[in-house]
């Protein structure tokens, strides 16, 4: 007999749906018991430390071969740095230095012996990979540099949350060197839309792109661009950025060149980068009550196929689904043959639903009778009957279907939760009750900035490409307003 809709697991398993708090109960638990009943990752014994568990490290896998195919793509190569940087170097700029001084992890004992200068763990590359471009750099010819490097950092944080903000993360982060603004900056904007283009065509995942406040730019850049993504409790979060460094750390770490016009000149530099906070963002965009729910260029797999065993037809239907998984994986489609016979399927289908497999292919007695499967969507729940031959035809289509409808809700969400005005009252009320962007004319002042931080917990998230203000007054002091500024609270 076919058990299709039998939810029971083995003895003494629980369901996995009933181990995950409800979004609307407590979101941030939820963001916690997903992670983990999806074993995506685990707890180290050091505070804000964590293991990369396989279906992890596998979301991370993605994330690097769709976005190191792009960087080569343009131009660049990847390259790798030494993990501890001479206090002596970091202590060059001054700025930097205030920057990432309260978040620096120090080694000073090597082996049994006490280190003659302190080093510091990379909480970012600039200071040691200037070093090395001082070296490397004599004429214009030997420009541009264009280095990627994938790596970890760690940055000693009080307060951190899986993948969002954790005291060791994973990145990239470029690093390139020009002989003129104009090239560093193409390069600079060059690099942000490859972060908005991979993750709203990957991920799927709608990000607004801008420029940054000086308050809020990067350490010793002279102008910082990010993307920004809103997550589904409305909170913002800052999904990748990147800077123009201009020719400040070339100054400070003397990196010059012979131009073509036999002048010593000094380059103008980028630096961007793109983090493991991106899972965390993939996981608050698209999980539900049921756990994950993977867009299908970002699923290590795409497809799972169940099947529904009996005593008299088993061989049967294994022999078929065997010979089914084959012809997928022919098709370069991602598939896992789950043939598990401690299991029932329908503890099966909850535990890929958890997983947020995209989509879920039934194959019983009957569909063999039928020479069907079903086929059913991780994201809205759809099934479909499709006859067998033609399934490796229609699933691509399908799968597509499915990428474009999660980017679709996605950007309807944040249509949905993006307002403009000039109330500052509503602003406040807004913020504290439905968060969400908020978009609003603004002066430029610093002081204003931070004011409205204390009254809101809200900050610029970025200052919008494109956008100018709609008033012509500050919504928050009432002065001249120069920019049109997005604001939210943010992760």
């Amino acid at each position: 007999m076919e058990q299709r809709n039998n939810l029971d697991g083995p003895a003494g398993e629980k369901e996995f749906v009933r181990e995950i708090t409800p979004k609307s109960v407590d979101f941030s638990q939820w963001y916690i018991d997903v992670i983990l009943k999806a074993q995506l990752m685990d707890y180290a014994p050091i505070k804000g430390f964590m293991a990369f568990r396989p279906a992890g490290f596998a979301l991370w896998e993605k994330v690097q071969e769709l976005l190191d195919k792009r960087f080569k793509e343009t131009g660049h190569q990847n390259a790798y740095f030494p993990l501890f940087i001479p206090q002596s170097l970091l202590q060059k700029e001054a700025e930097h230095v205030e920057g990432f001084a309260p978040e620096v992890a120090w080694v000073t004992r090597g082996g049994s012996e006490i280190l003659a200068e302190p080093l510091l763990v990379r909480p970012t590359s600039e200071a040691i990979i200037c070093d090395f471009y001082s070296r490397w750099v004599q004429s214009w010819r030997d420009l541009p540099i264009l280095i990627n490097q994938w790596c970890s950092v760690v940055r000693w944080e009080k307060s951190t949350r899986p993948f969002l903000r954790t005291s060791e993360f994973l990145w990239q982060e470029g690093h390139t060197c020009h002989r003129t603004e104009e090239e560093a900056e193409a390069e600079t904007l060059q690099m942000l839309e490859v972060y908005r283009e991979f993750l709203e065509t990957e991920m799927a995942i709608p990000v607004l792109a801008g420029r940054k406040t000086e308050r809020e730019k990067f350490a010793g850049a002279l102008r910082t661009y990010s993307v920004e993504a809103l997550m589904s409790d409305g909170r913002a979060l800052q999904a990748g950025t990147s800077h123009n460094l201009g020719q400040h750390f070339a100054k400070v770490f003397d990196i010059k060149f012979l131009d073509q016009d036999d002048q010593l000149k000094y380059v103008w530099q980028t630096s961007w980068g793109l983090s493991t906070r991106t899972i965390g963002a993939l996981i608050m965009v698209h999980g539900d009550d049921r756990g994950l729910v993977l867009p299908p260029r970002m699923a290590p797999v795409q497809v799972v196929i169940v099947p529904i065993l009996s005593k008299k037809d088993g061989e049967r239907v294994l022999e078929a689904v065997r010979s089914l998984a084959d012809q997928l994986k022919e098709q370069k489609i991602r598939v896992k043959l789950d043939d598990r016979e401690e299991y029932s399927p329908g503890w099966k289908y909850n535990e890929w639903e958890m997983r947020g497999v995209p989509v879920r292919i039934e194959v019983g007695p009957r569909d063999l009778d039928k020479d069907q499967v079903v086929t059913v969507r991780r994201d809205s729940g759809e099934k479909e009957f499709i006859a067998r031959n033609e399934l490796a035809a229609q699933l691509p289509n399908l799968l597509e279907k499915i990428q474009n409808d999660l980017l679709k809700k996605a950007l309807d969400f944040r249509e949905a939760n993006t307002r403009k005005g000039s109330d500052y009252e509503e602003f406040k009320k807004i913020m504290e009750e439905q968060r969400g962007f908020f978009i609003a004319p603004w002066c430029g002042d610093d002081h204003c900035e931070e004011q409205i931080k204390i009254d809101t917990k809200a900050t610029i998230r970025c200052l919008p490409f494109g956008l100018k203000p709609e008033q012509d007054h500050c919504f928050a002091c009432g002065k001249q307003a120069t920019e049109a500024a997005c604001f939210a609270r943010a992760y």
